[in-house]
């Protein structure tokens, strides 16, 4: 089984990261491709960075499609784009919040979001609203940190993160957290042994939800609202 892990943004450094993740998470016999959106915005940090990176992930879906990759994982919190995605795409296409919000429903009964930069919050909040999970999520936080201020070295991001948890935990009375950046997904563990709650990464959710899927031979269906863009 191939999936393929698309960074939507162009720092390689932080595809790295998700793609280990990715392949910690994934199960024998499961092969991670990983892949950078070409001619991307070096981070995605609001709607101009997003249509910015969808020709470059549209581009990424496309090539994995032809060489006939069996499901898609796209490793930014946002969830753009996932709709054309899937219209290309045969196999399962999973975006990272949706599959980590629906997966702190399963763990506990309300969730608080901790994402980077306050900007993001109200596109996080309209997310879950989608997935009908508004009644669960306590509040959506920033660390006020820039999304490539996690992979400086020496950066203080991490601990911004693991403090702004603290506080969801003692002002939201959350029962979980969700980190909000697919480039946090190396802290998860970490962040678990600190906070003393499960914390959870949407790349490692979403690519074991991604090869259950296709492990049951479910792909994407065709008729209406995924099907196949006309030739123009």
């Amino acid at each position: 089984m191939d999936i393929l892990v698309v960074n939507p943004n162009s720092t390689a450094s932080m595809t790295d990261k998700i793609v280990e993740a990715a392949r910690r998470a994934a199960d024998e016999g499961v092969t991670i491709i990983g892949a950078t959106a070409v001619g991307a915005p070096a981070s995605i940090e609001g709607h101009v960075d997003e249509a910015m990176s969808l020709p470059g992930l549209l581009d990424q879906v496309r090539q994995a499609e032809a060489r006939g990759i069996d499901g898609v994982v796209v490793a930014c919190f946002d969830d753009f784009g996932i709709g054309a995605c899937r219209e290309i795409a045969t196999g399962p296409v999973l975006g990272i919040c949706e599959a980590s919000v629906k997966a702190a429903s399963m763990l506990a009964m309300s969730f608080s979001v901790v994402t980077t930069l306050p900007r993001s919050v109200p596109i996080i909040e309209e997310l879950i609203h989608r997935y009908g999970l508004s009644h669960m999520c306590r509040r959506v936080r920033s660390a006020e940190i820039p999304v490539l201020a996690l992979e400086e070295p020496g950066s203080n991001a991490r601990i911004k993160v693991r403090d702004e948890i603290l506080r969801a935990i003692e002002e939201d009375r959350c029962e979980a957290v969700v980190l909000g950046c697919a480039g946090m997904a190396d802290l998860t563990t970490w962040l678990s042994e600190e906070t003393g709650i499960p914390v959870i990464d949407g790349v490692t959710v979403a690519t074991r939800m991604v090869s259950a899927l296709v492990g049951c031979g479910l792909k994407t269906s065709k008729i209406n609202a995924y099907a196949a863009p006309n030739v123009k």
